[in-house]
């Protein structure tokens, strides 16, 4: 037991001196000089690397600028490379356009004038019917100014700009344009509806916000004509704020019957509340 004990010293002592005389021989110098050179290579590629996506950079800049301003895309070749950057530009293109869409609230927004200013489309739209849409042009340089609009004349687009602080808020002026411009579109449509729904029901008058509306009633069972007003007093709902019903017979018109019906006019759509006054016999 000795002796193997011995032996598997010996052989360990002759293993160390073996590795020290490798060392004084410059094997490790060997392989730091190849650490060194691999390492230069790998720093070559990312070089390349990186020039590469410089001149990807500046293609797509290119292509981008192009595409904004509607202008003829044109590249040296025709390679696969060159479609893939025009693809890319385009990506990149919608990417901004939905980024906008999303920072001004979901509004319809795309580059005009040489990316000086931005057109916004409002669309109105009542019970799931999609209505007109309206577009609003506005420059985005310092300070930001309307440019155009198609706008009806009688919703007040520079007073509300004033009022919601445009310079600092466009997100509120367009929130604020577009509960407008839906109310009027409801209100609108509503008079549409009675026209087309409630042929007995004469509209003998209304205006073009759609603010005042002049019906002429008939009471089935006296044959009784009544003069119904409704006016729209804020401009940002659909519905009345104000009903009130006339005839000459005054017994019926403050009767707690036709109380009812006007709280059903200022709380329903008017064409909806007619049709329940209808049902009910309290009009033909």
């Amino acid at each position: 037991m000795e002796n193997v004990s011995a032996k598997g010293v010996l052989g360990h002592l002759s293993f160390l001196e073996a590795q020290s005389k490798q060392k004084k021989t410059g094997a490790q110098p060997q392989s730091r000089e190849q650490e060194l050179k691999t390492k230069v290579e790998e720093l070559k590629k990312e070089r390349d690397r990186l020039r590469a996506e410089i001149d990807v950079h500046k293609n797509l800049q290119k292509l981008r600028t192009s595409l904004d301003n509607n202008e003829d895309v044109e590249m040296d070749d025709d390679s696969e490379n060159t479609k893939l950057l025009i693809l890319m530009a385009k990506q990149t293109q919608l990417k901004d356009v939905l980024l906008a869409h999303h920072l001004m609230g979901g509004y319809d927004a795309i580059k005009t004038n040489q990316d000086k200013s931005l057109c916004f489309s409002l669309a109105t739209a009542y019970q799931g019917a999609i209505l007109d849409t309206y577009n609003i042009e506005i420059s985005v340089s310092q300070p930001l100014r309307i440019i155009r609009h198609n706008i009806p004349p009688f919703i007040p687009v520079k007073a509300l700009a004033e009022e919601t602080n445009v310079q600092k808020n466009i997100r509120g002026f367009l929130d604020t344009l577009s509960l407008h411009l839906n109310a009027f579109a409801a209100r609108k449509q509503q008079v549409k509806l009675v026209k087309e729904r409630h042929p007995s029901v004469e509209v003998l008058e209304t205006n073009a916000l759609c603010s005042l509306l002049v019906l002429m009633l008939t009471e089935p069972q006296t044959n009784t004509a009544l003069l119904c007003s409704l006016e729209y007093l804020d401009h940002t709902r659909s519905l009345p704020t104000r009903v009130s019903v006339q005839c000459e017979e005054t017994d019926l018109s403050s009767s707690p019957q036709w109380q009812k019906n006007k709280a059903l006019l200022q709380d329903t759509p008017v064409h909806e509340a007619l049709l329940i006054m209808r049902k009910t016999g309290h009009i033909n």
